[in-house]
């Protein structure tokens, strides 16, 4: 329990990481952090104590009450954000692509599809922004190993490096406790969020 994670914000709510439940505590403790609610209220260790437990709250037993535990904190003088640097990832790929192959232009669920190299690996094509696009199992075979202009197939979009944005490039693992939703929304699994390799 006591290692389990809590979600971390800068002053800005923010998300930028996670740390240990012991480790949330002792930041509460020395005034450090304020521990938030789904609601964005925050509250110093003193007023988080005095809060009831929930039925379905975890909470820890001191020697004279019994304590919530957070599972999201606020560092009060931590106003930085992650790197804006755009992660190259399978999450991103998705996220920039919607998800959508590339080449029959439909909509499929994440696990239908695919990551296809537009000019093959096989053919010296690299494994970067500009070459890499979502596609549908059936396309990635109609299209096996060729180059584009072999084929009848042509693509939605020319790919490209997306935009930054914030939440897509926390490692997260998923979201695992509801409090975390408001601040993560739609983090997806560590296999998404890995950085591809050239």
């Amino acid at each position: 329990m006591l290692n389990s994670p809590v979600l971390v914000l800068n002053n800005f709510f923010f998300p930028v990481d996670t740390t240990s439940v012991k480790r949330a505590f002792l930041m509460l403790y020395i005034g450090a952090a304020k521990a938030v609610d789904m609601n964005y209220e925050t509250f110093d260790f003193d007023t988080w104590s005095e809060i009831s437990i929930l039925k379905k709250s975890e909470s820890i037993r001191t020697v004279s009450k019994v304590i919530r535990i957070p599972r999201v904190i606020i560092v009060l003088r931590y106003d930085k954000v992650p790197n804006k640097e755009v992660k190259f990832n399978r999450y991103n790929i998705f996220r920039r692509d919607r998800s959508e192959c590339q080449y029959c232009r439909k909509p499929f669920p994440r696990n239908e599809l695919t990551i296809d190299h537009v000019h093959p690996k096989s053919l010296g094509g690299k494994t970067i922004w500009e070459n890499v696009v979502c596609c549908c199992i059936a396309c990635n075979r109609n299209k096996g190993s060729n180059i584009l202009s072999s084929t009848n197939m042509s693509l939605a979009v020319k790919p490209s490096k997306p935009s930054w944005e914030l939440l897509s490039n926390l490692y997260m693992q998923t979201i695992k406790f509801d409090e975390w939703k408001p601040f993560l929304s739609s983090i997806e699994t560590s296999y998404w969020n890995v950085e591809l390799e050239e």
